[in-house]
């Protein structure tokens, strides 16, 4: 039986860069708001790990113009300036706006930009609240430009069963084979902050990441190759 579609409000994800969906509830004022108060009370750890070890290593697979699909208060923006951020938390888009960040707020399954704008897009602990993921897939081929990047992050098992609005548990076999009938090939996995099974079962921020190249409708997702680890 297929879970029901959770409300598009803010999401608690294990780096809290990302608000697209919600587990505080179903009341949009309240739950954006909610979601922001959490986003400006993580630890200061928390924010070493994604400055000082996630971030830089995200960026190498960054390059041109990105966007990142759920910015939630522009951690990501911030390292990476010049970056696009969208979210569909209202208040979370405006903090970002407040501190100069180039935030937009996003209707749902729908970016607001032209065909072929972008270089780069990361999606980052937000693929595993979507029950039909393949709209908003769809919108980021849209929007990346031909031979574009594709970063997605996804949780391990620890940080999956860690939030309850969760819908959809990736593996590294199923990651790709959802993004590649999207359009996408993958050029590599990895795992952060590094990958063991340990890690896996016991660390909420522990994630699967694949790296994906757009691929030209006229392309077979067979033609795929083979992936390699880091």
């Amino acid at each position: 039986q297929q879970k029901k579609q959770p409300a598009a409000t803010g999401v608690s994800t294990g780096h809290g860069s990302l608000s697209i969906f919600s587990p505080f509830g179903t009341n949009p004022m309240s739950t954006n708001k909610q979601y922001y108060t959490y986003l400006k009370g993580r630890s200061q750890l928390g924010l070493c790990y994604r400055r000082y070890w996630l971030y830089p290593r995200l960026n190498r697979h960054i390059h041109g113009k990105a966007l990142d699909v759920g910015c939630g208060i522009g951690d990501f923006l911030r390292y990476r300036p010049g970056t696009v951020g969208v979210d569909i938390n209202s208040d979370t888009v405006q903090w970002c706006q407040q501190q100069g960040l180039d935030a937009r707020l996003m209707p749902i399954d729908h970016l607001p930009f032209n065909d072929a704008h972008f270089d780069s897009v990361m999606l980052d602990n937000v693929l595993e609240h979507l029950a039909q993921p393949e709209p908003l897939l769809q919108q980021i081929h849209r929007v990346l430009r031909p031979s574009g990047t594709l970063l997605v992050g996804v949780p391990g098992q620890r940080g999956y069963a860690s939030d309850p609005d969760h819908k959809i548990f990736y593996d590294a076999a199923l990651l790709v084979s959802t993004t590649q009938h999207a359009g996408f090939h993958l050029t590599q996995l990895f795992y952060t902050p590094v990958q063991s099974e340990w890690l896996n079962e016991h660390m909420r921020q522990y994630c699967l990441y694949g790296v994906f190249q757009k691929t030209p409708h006229e392309k077979s997702v067979s033609d795929s190759p083979m992936p390699h680890h880091d």
